[in-house]
């Protein structure tokens, strides 16, 4: 992929959420919810504050954020589909995966 986000933006991949409840009921296709859960695969150099100096943003490439289901501006590129939004769409990075997601810890 060669698409380098302007300013404060990031390219995001949706990451699958898992198929089945926690009852064990399989989810079809068509009644599955976006993902909110992705991974940074690009981020732009930074937002300006008011005095014109770049403010680098907070999420790096590789970063699991979580966000809305309906942040951001979907693209396809490479046959793959994204979403690219502002940082302040993005409600938080993700720090220990191993943990799961949307499970008590």
């Amino acid at each position: 992929m060669k698409l380098k986000p302007l300013h404060d933006r990031v390219v995001i991949r949706r990451l699958e959420e898992d198929e089945k409840t926690a009852g064990g009921i399989i989810i079809p296709d068509t009644a599955k919810e976006k993902p909110m859960r992705g991974e940074v695969l690009a981020v732009g150099p930074g937002a300006r504050d008011d005095g014109g100096k770049l403010v680098p943003l907070d999420v790096r490439v590789g970063d699991i954020v979580l966000f809305g289901k309906w942040s951001g501006t979907e693209v396809k590129l490479d046959g793959e589909e994204l979403v690219i939004m502002k940082e302040a769409d993005l409600m938080g990075i993700i720090e220990d995966e191993t943990r799961g997601f949307g499970k008590a810890a």
